[in-house]
């Protein structure tokens, strides 16, 4: 990190060091049962990333008041959950990629029976250290966080997001899609900072998940762009990948301009919904700039 830095750009960098150390220190903390899989796990989760979801944890949590400490087992948590995710979804029964953060996905560093039971564990992790939460409002965490990865969240875009491949959705079909496969995920970073600090009925939830919704969906926008007009090199995996699978997707819908000006739309969106939280949304909406200017 530079030393003219932005404000933002420190904050990135601290809360991504921070989740990173909590990762590292799970696998410190006793030896594993079977070393391949124990290793295709750290693969996963430790070999880079943006750490969004976990960024997002703080940034809510902090917004309404609560500690750095006490958001630690849910920044966690999600990016287990992401991690695990991500290793599925570059099966070659699902989008078949070879290539994730720049490095070889972990069934091509493996192999595809280490990297489904690599995703596996990953997954029964995140609720093993989410439960370790000495948090008054356990039950609602867990909820949230089994409500944005499963049936009803990210699996179901996921399972919509296969059944469109050669497709012609309409846009509205496309962001229903990836309100789930994405957007559930980040909705629930969210939710999940704003529940250490606060009761469920507390209306600045609310403030979090409009702010959520809008930002899910230009995240999930910005990233087809990319796909378009980005470098393999920079963005750590194949460009172009959406179009070769014949996937739709904005810029296929809507032209790049088009898809540009719909990203747009929605931070205008997401900026709007923190006004209730005042000051303390400036972060959240320096994020949200943050998520769809960025070029990986």
């Amino acid at each position: 990190m530079t030393a003219n830095a932005s404000p933002l750009a420190l904050r990135l960098a601290e809360d991504c060091a921070r989740v990173d150390a909590c990762l590292e220190a799970l696998w410190q903390a006793q030896p594993p049962v079977e070393p391949r899989l124990d290793a295709a796990m750290r693969y996963a989760v430790l070999g880079g990333g943006k750490r969004l979801r976990p960024v997002l944890v703080y940034a809510a949590g902090r917004a309404l008041g609560a500690a750095d400490a006490d958001l630690d087992a849910p920044a966690v948590a999600i990016e287990l959950i992401h991690a695990y995710s991500l290793v599925h979804d570059d099966l070659p029964a699902m989008d078949d990629d070879d290539l994730r953060r720049g490095q070889p996905t972990v069934h091509k560093a493996f192999d595809e029976a280490t990297a489904i039971l690599a995703g596996d564990a990953l997954q029964t992790l995140a609720f093993e250290v989410l439960a370790g939460s000495e948090s008054p409002r356990l039950a609602a965490l867990m909820r949230t966080l089994a409500g944005a990865a499963g049936r009803d969240g990210m699996v179901a875009g996921q399972a919509l997001d296969l059944a469109a491949v050669g497709g012609q959705p309409d846009v509205q079909a496309l962001a229903h899609m990836h309100r789930h496969k994405t957007g559930a995920l980040i909705c629930a970073a969210l939710r999940l900072g704003g529940l250490v600090a606060v009761a469920e009925d507390d209306p600045r939830l609310a403030a979090l998940g409009g702010y959520g919704e809008a930002i899910g969906l230009a995240f999930q926008i910005h990233d087809d762009v990319l796909d378009v007009i980005g470098d393999t090199q920079v963005l750590g995996k194949a460009s172009g990948a959406d179009a070769a699978r014949d996937k739709p997707t904005y810029p296929s819908l809507l032209g790049l301009a088009g898809a540009r000006a719909k990203a747009d739309g929605l931070l205008d969106d997401a900026l709007a919904a923190l006004v209730p939280l005042g000051e303390r949304g400036i972060a959240l909406a320096e994020l949200a700039r943050y998520m769809i200017e960025r070029d990986h």
